[in-house]
């Protein structure tokens, strides 16, 4: 007798022993259902969960291009790749236009349509007489029986072989499936699942999931059923050089050794280690967004402490430019963008996106663990804890009149909440999958993705953790509140009666004149009873009012939670989030960190740990994972485990076997600059040495340390940097996706390279600049007068207007004076028009010039080869100054500076 068979019986005693009886042992699989339904007549019947719905996925019946798309085919319309059964049920059986006819059970659409190229649109599907005609024609028979209490939830879909390791084009490998249920039965589902490569150039697979081998590589085999998505490994060695053929390689770290893993199956010998000064340039630009000075490199260069790569690491750690630049990093996953907090707050001195980046950086810069940073953004308010609206305005508005504290001080930071484009629960739902679980959800809002495990259901449950937050630019609205905000209006001296641009006109000058002001707030909606019930003489009665209705939520693929019982719903989510058996909190910030550092995530793109879009190496970002949560989210521990490995410390430099590895991490992978660092680095290149040593101290004005993704800020805070950073595709900060960052290169980057006017200026020798500093200028002229500090243009004629007063006075003394004081203006002017007649020089020799115009660009020495034609070009140019301008104009312009390699 058959499950499906048992299923039809009532609940009885007598059922439940006949299932006892007649249910596979624990370690039995039942066979695939191409065998069991070999045959029309048969006891079994089909699941409409286990078979029925899955089946229609194989066909393509559930797909976008047919009755899974939004609007549907012929009137029919089925969740898309069957996640919902309800509602695929009810739309198979609707009394308008079914599909299904139990009466007459060869008529029914979904058996006569499929058979019929001709009757249907989608063409044949199955043959009448196959296995998938006899699966829905019994299922038909039998009463196209579904109930919810049927629905279970599959416990896991055990798939074999676990790992692919092919050798040769053209080799095959079956896959297989087993499906394994609540009530303990096993199922051989192999012919219900979908498949999918995640690269044909390395393997293709079959509908009924035959693997078979193209080209070397690796990717994964991605197979789902039900809620199950898997995804298997595939290998195919690029050398002949793999397993124990694969030479002995140096592997220090647990990082290296979980990488060398990887390349051993693919036959991939890692590249050597970078040289000092690769290492040097690379880190500073990673771990500081900043490119090291001339003086640093020779330093470093001469070091020969056997240490100097870490100790390196652990100064620059300590560096104000680490804290900025990897605070940019957290606004970026954050959404900190200055368009999006319009009138979020009264005062005009400050910007509420500098607030936001002040908050993060001084926990960046305390080195605050990760989750107490998310804790601070994610639970964030406007009031400190047992505030009423009054306290918090008194507060907030002696903070910006006095200036005595920072908003950096308080213990959360609400803006996140008050932005506009984030008002919504589906629109933070998404945002906080993005910006703390490295997910993408948004497809859950309409449907199951085929490859995710996320349904509609999941969407609408997690979005519930968000619907009582609330922003209001005048606070909070309950009774006590609005009383309260009166009270400050009308203490203000304000009209009561003026609302929004009208009265945040007024409120600058208000805090000035030292008045209390309302400020707008993020707060939470208070879970509340119902109404009162009236008893029967009228009167309310407390004692019969009506429980607040039940709220619940439920995180990504967790237990529902009653939030009635918690005053804010996110401190169960935020608990979640940071609890060590949380499979994605700690995952997506280990990776966006390796991901900074190689080019490509663990899992790439950072931002989508779906389970259809595995990690490359799943014990590596297993590993990083781990220990990022056991050293309690320690931020710095991250970055010294990654840098202290030959993973990281390897040459750009490809070898034979790894010329076209790029996610592997066989060697270091050459990438553009990021906009700000790309945009500081040529302000570096061209300063006076002075101010490229304080680059990485003083970050006032650099580009790493804007605030927000404003247009209007930036130009604010850098000067003209507002074009250069868009042309370099700093994150817009629209969407939290990473993808609001381009790291693209543009012809329109080579252009601004070449011509734009921040460039060129910098490299006509202003303040600060390295031209400038090496102009060979005299500081007296042959009499001792400062050329600079006279103008004779107005003194000359003064002199001499004096002297004729002087003649027509006949004041002989006065006379002689003013005569020997022009004469000896203009020979000072003589002088200065000779100077101004020689060629500028240099007040460095052409070896040294190049050799520093080297460091402080490229951070190296240049080689015999470059010096001797750098050389060659100096003696061409029109004059030194000349030729040391076009020195540096055309090493800022080469590849290997807007790289970092």
């Amino acid at each position: 007798m058959r499950i499906g068979f048992v299923r039809l019986l009532a609940c009885t005693p007598l059922a439940w022993a006949m299932l006892a009886l007649s249910a596979p042992a624990a370690d039995e699989v039942q066979k695939p259902i191409y065998e069991r339904f070999e045959q029309a007549e048969g006891d079994e019947v089909p699941s409409f969960q286990r078979h029925v719905s899955p089946l229609f996925g194989r066909l393509g019946c559930n797909g976008r291009s047919c009755h899974g798309s939004f609007q549907g085919r012929g009137e029919f319309r089925l969740s898309l790749f069957g996640y919902d059964f309800k509602a695929d049920h009810e739309a198979l059986l609707d009394a308008k236009r079914p599909r299904v006819d139990v009466k007459n059970i060869d008529e029914s659409l979904i058996l006569a349509k499929p058979t019929d190229a001709d009757m249907h649109e989608g063409g044949e599907r199955y043959k009448k007489g196959s296995w998938q005609h006899h699966v829905l024609r019994r299922w038909v028979a039998a009463g196209a029986n579904y109930s919810e209490k049927e629905v279970q939830k599959l416990v896991t879909l055990e798939v074999t072989p676990q790992e692919l390791l092919l050798t040769k084009p053209g080799q095959t490998v079956q896959m297989k499936a087993v499906a394994v249920w609540p009530d303990g039965s096993k199922e051989d589902v192999t012919p219900l699942c979908r498949f999918q490569s995640n690269s044909e150039q390395v393997a293709k697979i079959s509908e009924n999931g035959l693997v078979t081998a193209t080209d070397t590589g690796d990717t994964h085999i991605v197979i789902s059923y039900d809620n199950a998505v898997i995804a298997i490994p595939v290998i195919r060695p690029v050398t002949e050089l793999s397993g124990k053929a694969y030479p002995k390689v140096s592997a220090p770290t647990a990082i290296d050794k979980l990488v060398v893993q990887k390349l051993q199956k693919l036959g991939v010998v890692p590249s050597g280690l970078s040289n000092d000064a690769e290492f040097l340039r690379r880190v500073s630009l990673d771990l500081t967004g900043t490119l090291p000075s001339a003086q640093e490199v020779e330093e470093f260069l001469a070091d020969k402490s056997p240490n100097k790569r870490s100790e390196k690491v652990e100064k620059l750690l300590e560096s104000p430019a680490y804290a900025a630049w990897w605070t940019t990093k957290l606004c970026d996953f954050t959404g900190n963008n200055d368009s999006q907090l319009n009138n979020v707050s009264p005062v005009r001195t400050t910007s509420p996106g500098q607030e936001w980046y002040d908050w993060i950086y001084k926990r960046v810069s305390e080195n605050k663990p990760y989750d107490e940073i998310a804790a601070g953004i994610v639970l964030g308010q406007s009031r400190n804890p047992g505030q009423d609206y009054k306290e918090y305005c008194e507060e907030l508005s002696e903070m910006y009149r006095e200036g005595k504290a920072s908003f950096a001080d308080r213990s959360s930071m609400p803006y996140y909440w008050a932005r506009n484009n984030y008002r919504q629960p589906e629109e933070r739902a998404i945002g906080i999958a993005y910006t703390f679980l490295g997910m993408r959800i948004q497809c859950a809002q309409c449907h199951k993705h085929p490859f995710d495990q996320w349904s509609k259901d999941d969407f609408d449950a997690f979005k519930a953790f968000f619907a009582r937050v609330q922003f209001n630019q005048a606070g909070a609205r309950d009774k006590e509140s609005l009383a309260q905000y009166n009270e400050i209006i009308a203490a203000s001296g304000l009209n009561k009666e003026l609302k929004g641009n009208d009265l945040r006109r007024l409120l600058p000058d208000a805090l000035k004149e030292g008045k209390t002001i309302p400020f707008g707030e993020v707060y939470l909606i208070k879970p509340t009873a119902a109404p009162a019930r009236k008893n029967d003489k009228g009167n309310a009665n407390n004692k019969n009012r009506a429980p607040m209705p039940v709220a619940k939520a439920r995180v990504l693929g967790g237990e529902t939670m009653d939030l009635n019982s918690v005053e804010d719903a996110r401190q169960p989510l935020m608990d979640w989030m940071r609890s060590p058996n949380n499979p994605y909190f700690a995952k997506a910030f280990v990776n966006r960190v390796w991901a900074s550092y190689f080019n490509v995530g663990i899992v790439e793109p950072p931002d989508d740990l779906s389970l259809a879009n595995p990690p490359s190496n799943r014990g590596l970002l297993d590993y990083l994972a781990k220990g990022f949560i056991e050293h309690k989210f320690d931020m710095k521990w991250l970055h010294r485990e990654i840098l202290a490995s030959d993973t990281y410390q390897r040459s750009w430099q490809p070898n034979e076997t790894n010329s076209k590895d790029e996610r592997n991490f066989a060697r270091a992978v050459p990438r553009r600059l990021p906009a700000e660092v790309a945009y500081d680095a040529i302000t570096i290149a061209t300063s006076s040495d002075a101010k490229a040593a304080g680059a990485r101290t003083e970050i006032k004005g650099r580009a790493i340390s804007i605030a927000t993704s404003s247009a209007r800020v930036q130009g604010n805070q850098a000067g003209n940097a507002t074009f250069g950073l868009q042309v370099f595709g700093r994150s817009t900060r629209e969407s939290n996706c990473d993808c609001d960052r381009s790291m693209d290169a543009s012809l329109l980057q080579t252009v601004y390279l070449q011509n734009d006017t921040s460039v060129l200026s910098a490299l006509e020798g202003g303040r600060d600049t390295w031209i400038d500093q090496i102009k060979q200028k005299p500081t007296r002229l042959k009499d001792g007068t400062d050329p600079e500090k006279v103008d004779l243009s107005k003194e000359l004629p003064r002199m001499k207007a004096r002297l004729d007063r002087a003649k027509k006075e006949k004041n002989k003394e006065q006379i002689t004076r003013l005569e020997a004081r022009i004469a000896e203006l203009e020979s000072a002017a003589k002088t200065k028009d000779e100077v101004k007649k020689q060629p500028e020089g240099l007040s460095l020799e052409p070896i040294t010039l190049i050799r520093q115009a080297y460091l402080r660009t490229l951070s190296r020495q240049p080689t015999d080869d470059e010096i001797s034609r750098c050389q060659e070009f100096l003696a061409s140019s029109s004059s030194p100054l000349e030729g040391a301008r076009g020195l540096l104009w055309t090493l800022i312009n080469t590849k290997e500076f807007i790289v970092n390699h």
